[in-house]
């Protein structure tokens, strides 16, 4: 049987009838000790977090809940909804829309932040430099910066560094990422000739980053919070009873446009 206990190896549960322990502590132990937030992190690092570490994961997870029905995610969560699909449907259709686009941000930012991480000695026209290459061989967009609906401050970026600002200043992290995203703010702005402010990807990357957390996790991390809106307002279109709700109202007509 070696060729199938070996098929599936993990270090994140083990179990046998009447036994259930994840990373080695028994689930009846965790069950009304620990928080949500505090149960994420034991599954994602095998460890437990100190109270300043469990209050900037949870408060990134909790600023990206939700940006309404006009988010492209939301909206297909809610027509899934109308076609006949349960929550668990309209949930998966709104993560699988959470990529490099609409909900890759995050990962891009910290991939950002630990490359500049690499180079702490950056003058001011070689940090300046990599912005514009990236700029220009990456993407014409630095992730993290900018949004299209908040003018011009997006509410809830300032709100996550003022935690990140005072967890540094308690000594809950390190804040080598919080200065290089304050220092990417300020030279984006001499690029672009106006403030470039960080929205909600960009400082929810921060907190990741300075948790300690890969950039793939700061994915998966935003799909787990979105899926609490998605599961919102599923709940709340199937309440409504509306049946096969496409992304406009009927009497409006697309744009046919003669090849």
């Amino acid at each position: 049987m070696s060729d199938v206990t070996e098929w599936w190896r993990t270090s994140i549960i083990d179990m046998e009838p009447g036994r259930i322990d994840i990373r080695g502590q028994a689930i009846e132990k965790l069950i009304g000790s620990l928080s949500f937030a505090e149960m994420i992190w034991l599954m994602l690092r095998g460890d437990r977090a100190n109270d300043g570490q469990v209050k900037l994961l949870e408060a990134a997870l909790v600023a990206s809940v939700d940006h309404g029905p006009q988010a492209p995610s939301i909206a297909a969560a809610r027509m899934a909804v109308t076609c006949g699909l349960g929550l668990n449907g309209a949930m998966g259709t709104a993560v699988h829309m959470l990529d490099d686009v609409h909900g890759g941000a995050g990962q891009q930012f910290v991939e950002l932040l630990c490359d500049l991480a690499e180079e702490p000695e950056l003058t001011d026209d070689a940090f300046k430099n990599y912005l514009v290459t990236y700029r220009k061989n990456i993407s014409s967009y630095i992730p993290g910066f900018g949004h299209r609906f908040h003018k011009p401050v997006d509410p809830r970026a300032p709100c996550l560094m003022n935690l990140v600002q005072k967890a540094k200043e308690n000594r809950v992290i390190k804040g080598q990422f919080l200065e290089l995203a304050y220092r990417i703010e300020r030279v984006l702005a001499e690029i672009q000739g106006k403030l470039v402010p960080m929205n909600i990807d960009g400082a929810s990357a921060v907190i990741y980053a300075e948790l300690g957390f890969a950039a793939e996790m700061a994915r998966g991390l935003f799909c787990l919070s979105r899926s609490v809106g998605a599961m919102a307002h599923g709940y709340e279109q199937m309440q409504q009873g509306e049946r096969n709700k496409g992304p406009t109202p009927p009497h409006y007509r697309w744009t046919f446009q003669r090849n």
